[in-house]
């Protein structure tokens, strides 16, 4: 039986991060630009903790312009210079250049074929469910991660690596991966769409 108080163990003991896990996490996200939005973010996380992005997040989004690719991807190294003075973000110049020419190809695969249904597809538009009860048998990476790394790597993207892209399925619902104790595992299986609708 499910404790409608359990959750996933990572998720706590700040209210912020409570939060994140209870609405956000795992939440099968199928709109193009928010999901290009959590891939930026995920990558910025890399070496870090996520509770470090997620404070910074609305610091993220006023620096860049709301995650707009189609401002960012004109910009040049006078915005670089800029967002390395800002202090509400990570201010890592490879993370930041790559965020431009993340932008660019962002907006040659939205045009060829949609970023969602790009990502989408390799899940045939449908989450993939775990069932696991610990944590600590769940991976951090996977042979799917590792070949939508490739293929984003492909298309011109930068700080997507394995692990990257596996964190990224995981929040933005590719793969559930609420523990089957947690009180979120079946309402965000419950939230995925029908195949058709995502890949028709």
């Amino acid at each position: 039986m499910i404790n409608h108080h359990e959750r996933c163990g990572w998720a706590g003991p700040e209210q912020i991060y409570i939060d994140y896990h209870d609405t956000e996490w795992g939440v099968p996200e199928y709109d193009s630009r928010a999901l290009w939005e959590k891939l930026i973010l995920d990558g910025f996380q890399a070496g870090l903790s996520w509770i470090t992005i997620l404070k910074k997040r609305d610091n993220f989004r006023a620096a860049f312009e709301g995650f707009q690719p189609e401002i960012i991807a004109e910009w040049g190294e006078a915005d670089v210079r800029r967002l390395l003075c800002d202090a509400g973000i990570i201010r890592h110049r490879g993370k930041i250049e790559a965020t431009i020419g993340n932008a660019r190809a962002y907006l040659e695969v939205e045009a060829r074929e949609g970023f969602d249904r790009f990502l989408w597809s390799y899940v045939d538009g449908v989450p993939l469910r775990t069932t696991l009860s610990d944590r600590a048998l769940m991976p951090t990476q996977s042979p799917l991660s590792a070949q939508i790394s490739k293929d984003l790597k492909r298309n011109g993207f930068r700080f997507c690596g394995p692990t990257i892209v596996y964190a990224f399925m995981e929040a933005t619902g590719l793969i559930n991966n609420h523990l089957t104790g947690c009180f979120r595992h079946a309402p965000c299986a419950a939230m995925a769409r029908d195949r058709a609708e995502v890949l028709g």
